[in-house]
């Protein structure tokens, strides 16, 4: 596949979540200054998404330079290695300025358009969740465990989480409804560490209207690693973005896919 191996990708990744770190941190909780990016409506972006999305970026060009980049705050960047690093230095900048911890950084590393490697980190928390091919780890300071999704969870047992209900629209938000009124639970307003919880075995379903490929892309690995199944709502694998359904394992993910296909 490549000269270089994933364990040696999730290291590197490994360098870059902690520099993100320092870049984020001193913004946290502070007076840091708000850009609105949407034209219409509210699209934050702050001076700590900048920061970290920079240093992230002055790693990779130094040190793995034939690398594709692709990112949330700046212009993609084309190289020839094959691997492409999927950034988005703040999931949940809504959640950061609010001073919540639902908020992490997302380091994705794809070779030829499978993503192979991702890191959902928490600097906040100092939490960590981590995986290429081999295996996925959630670590937090000295502490450092394996990942594994819940299995065998029937339909109306299973805890399901969305960010926000009121992104649905149309047959979406109706298939949304049905999908809920099935399930157990289902909690709002946790971002990528829905997904992060979820292949901890605490989540059971993530279902999302319209991610973006830096929304997602880092925690296909870590979910695939733990045994969970990501797809689009039409079961299409390693989607960029777009519909997203994930769950702990097949036989739920294929329940609630039904309740979302072709929406």
């Amino acid at each position: 596949m490549t000269s270089i191996t994933t364990q040696e990708v999730l290291a590197f990744a490994h360098e870059l979540a902690d520099v993100a770190r320092a870049a984020i941190l001193p913004y946290f909780r502070a007076a840091a200054a708000i850009e609105n990016k949407a034209e219409m409506g509210f699209d934050p972006v702050t001076a700590a998404d900048k920061a970290a999305e920079e240093a992230m970026r002055a790693k990779i060009r130094a040190e793995r330079p034939h690398d594709s980049i692709v990112g949330e705050e700046f212009d993609d960047h084309n190289g020839n290695s094959g691997w492409t690093w999927v950034l988005d230095p703040i999931d949940g900048t809504r959640a950061f300025i609010a001073g919540t911890t639902t908020w992490g950084v997302l380091i994705g590393a794809r070779f030829e358009d499978k993503p192979l490697v991702g890191i959902m980190d928490q600097p906040f928390a100092d939490e960590r969740w981590a995986a290429n091919p081999d295996r996925g780890f959630w670590s937090r300071g000295r502490a450092r465990f394996p990942l594994m999704t819940r299995k065998n969870i029937a339909l109306d047992q299973a805890l399901m989480a969305t960010t926000d209900p009121f992104l649905f629209q149309g047959a979406q938000y109706e298939a949304f409804l049905a999908l809920r009124a099935a399930t157990r639970l289902t909690r709002y307003g946790l971002d990528c560490t829905a997904y992060a919880l979820l292949a901890h075995g605490h989540i059971d379903l993530v279902v999302e209207p319209g991610l973006k490929d830096v929304d997602i892309a880092a925690l296909i690995p870590i979910i695939e690693a733990a045994g969970g199944v990501v797809t689009d709502w039409q079961g299409r694998h390693h989607p960029k973005g777009g519909d997203i359904i994930a769950a702990g394992c097949p036989a739920l993910h294929a329940k609630a896919l039904a309740f979302v296909a072709g929406k």
